[in-house]
């Protein structure tokens, strides 16, 4: 690749394949594959999100890696597509593995909305044996769920997403997980069974 090549090149290079795209975000330093996933406008996510349909489906371990204890927070920091002033489009999920060793993951969303809107809490699974599913990804992040055991010390209480204003957020939501990377994955927002056209980037922290 050429030394001026960054994300958004190779997204909208049709002949770039997400093997491609992966393969040089892996060869990035932390700071600057952080900051390659925060240059894409919605259009773009939207094409990312659609190339990564060829990714090898994603594992819960792609989001906290098996050698992490449970109750142990793995942070991914993320980039989302609404029509917000671009600081407000930044956040953060953050995962940990459950105690009772279910094939599962707890989460809620940091963000600059955490007070007022609420942490948005919810359970992410395989997608495996829902072919529907399948199909938007590997990894379904459910809100309809949220964590019926311990979570990590610090995070918030955990409350459903039928309560307050997070009601018009996170209730009967489920986003859908695609691979692009060993650190970046790619999701697609549906409200039920309906995409909403509105995607977000996810990076891993590395631990």
């Amino acid at each position: 690749m050429s030394a001026d090549t960054n994300l958004l090149s190779l997204v909208q290079d049709p002949s770039a394949a997400i093997e491609a795209i992966g393969a040089f975000l892996d060869g990035l330093p932390a700071d600057r594959r952080l900051a390659e996933t925060r240059s894409l406008a919605r259009g773009d996510q939207r094409a990312l999100y659609g190339k990564a349909e060829a990714s090898a489906p994603l594992t819960l371990g792609d989001y906290v890696p098996a050698i992490t204890p449970a109750r142990t927070e793995v942070i991914h920091d993320g980039r989302n597509t609404l029509p917000l002033p671009a600081s407000l489009k930044l956040f953060q999920k953050r995962f940990a593995r459950p105690e009772d060793g279910t094939p599962r993951l707890f989460g809620y969303n940091q963000s600059p909305f955490l007070g007022p809107i609420g942490p948005g809490f919810f359970v992410a699974l395989a997608t495996a044996g829902r072919s529907e599913w399948e199909a938007r990804g590997g990894i379904v992040v459910d809100y309809f769920q949220v964590p019926d055991g311990p979570v990590p010390d610090g995070w918030p209480k955990v409350v459903p997403n039928s309560k307050g204003l997070q009601t018009f957020v996170y209730n009967g939501t489920r986003d859908f997980l695609r691979k692009v990377s060993a650190h970046v994955s790619i999701g697609a927002a549906y409200k039920g069974e309906k995409a909403l056209d509105h995607y977000f980037m996810l990076c891993r922290q590395e631990g």
